[in-house]
């Protein structure tokens, strides 16, 4: 048996009732039509304040998200470390907020969690999107290299201030801190932030992590000029490696103001793109690696490469990192292993992290394959279990 292939350890910590609500969830969203107009009535209901919340809270949003506050995904989080030696990353999922007392909102909500990972070995990281910190519009300004009125600037001063307060205070409690990647069109306004403040917080190690979107073709030549750069100036690297969310949006961007796509034409140049983010981390030092993926052929590549380069699986500078609710036969199987492993943890309000959900459930209906072999495992473990 292949080590993802077993489906017992990847559902023991799932009771009968989860794994058929699991079962029942998938089903649902292998069909495209359900997920559009499932998707549809529920923005439609949220926004005309039915009393909906409650069944999306005890279906989609369960299964999917750790809970409602920080403290409510605490059991979750204890449990999955206690009986799985799996960790947890605390995402808080709210997007589209636009005003400056939400962004100082979402800075003192990472500062939190920052004390909840000083405080809690099962949360080892800390995790952020750029935009939670300031406007769309205002990064994509920057990327675009147009000048800032002075309003606008004492604006960027300002999510650069929120940046440093949440790096400076993850060196200072020693937990490293990930930092989503967005949209391609305002994400050099934040790697050239992110850039700045590994220069200034991995003086001796990897505290600040950015994010590599892989199905963007360009992402091979970028992570080798900030490795040369960091070679220049003496700081660690870290990276969170992943494929990308956000592939529609960029093709269609692309094709209506009528320059290249970022995507990568095939989904083989994406899957050939990651593995060699994976392979020119590995090989070079004062690099971190935490590697997101939902991909078996990546996750045992990765395997063979600390293998190739004596890294030991428990080397805190490689992790391998899945979302909940997902690949779980990924997660538990390489934990069982003794490889580092955390799970991303959404919480928030219900109806704030929706725009969350409906995005993952229509990124696994878009991915080839993905619902087809959550289903077909968690088949093989009802019959396994006789249900």
């Amino acid at each position: 048996m292949k080590l993802f292939d077993n489906t017992e350890v990847a559902f023991s910590l799932k009771s009968d009732s989860q794994l058929e609500r699991a079962y029942f969830l998938f089903k649902m969203i292998q069909n495209e039509p359900m997920v559009r107009i499932g998707s549809a009535v529920t923005n439609f209901a949220l926004k005309a304040h039915l009393p909906i919340e409650g069944l999306i809270r005890s279906t989609v949003f369960d299964h999917f998200c750790g809970g409602v506050t920080e403290e409510d995904c605490l059991p979750v989080i204890e449990k999955m470390y206690s009986e799985g030696n799996v960790y947890s990353v605390l995402d808080y999922s709210v997007e589209g907020k636009d005003e400056e007392a939400s962004f100082d909102d979402a800075l003192q909500k990472i500062l939190k969690i920052l004390d909840f990972c000083e405080e809690k070995k099962s949360i080892p990281f800390a995790v952020f999107k750029p935009t939670g910190f300031g406007r769309f519009a205002l990064y994509q300004k920057i990327t675009e290299k147009k000048s800032l009125t002075t309003k606008e600037q004492e604006e960027w001063n300002r999510v650069e201030a929120r940046f440093h307060k949440a790096c400076k205070t993850a060196q200072e409690k020693n937990v490293p801190i990930l930092i989503d990647a967005e949209e391609s069109w305002m994400q050099d306004a934040a790697d050239a932030l992110i850039e700045d403040l590994m220069e200034t917080y991995n003086k001796d190690k990897a505290i600040v992590f950015n994010t590599l979107q892989m199905y963007r073709h360009d992402r091979m030549d970028y992570l080798k000029k900030v490795y040369a750069k960091a070679q220049e100036k003496g700081y660690h690297i870290g990276m969170k490696v992943v494929r990308g969310a956000y592939m529609e949006k960029e093709r269609e961007r692309a094709e209506e103001k009528g320059y290249r796509s970022p995507i990568c034409d095939t989904k083989k140049d994406t899957d050939d793109n990651y593995d060699a983010a994976i392979k020119f981390i590995m090989e070079h030092p004062k690099m971190a690696l935490f590697a997101g993926t939902h991909n078996e052929n990546s996750s045992y590549l990765l395997m063979e490469l600390a293998n190739k380069y004596q890294i030991e699986k428990n080397d805190k500078r490689m992790w391998f990192g899945q979302l909940f609710g997902m690949s779980d036969h990924i997660s538990f199987n390489l934990a069982r292993e003794g490889y580092n492993v955390a799970k991303y943890l959404p919480f928030g309000p219900v109806r704030d992290v929706m725009p969350y959900l409906i995005r993952r459930a229509e990124e696994n209906t878009s991915v080839a394959g993905q619902t087809s072999r959550e289903l077909n495992l968690l088949t093989t473990e009802r019959k396994r279990r006789k249900l």
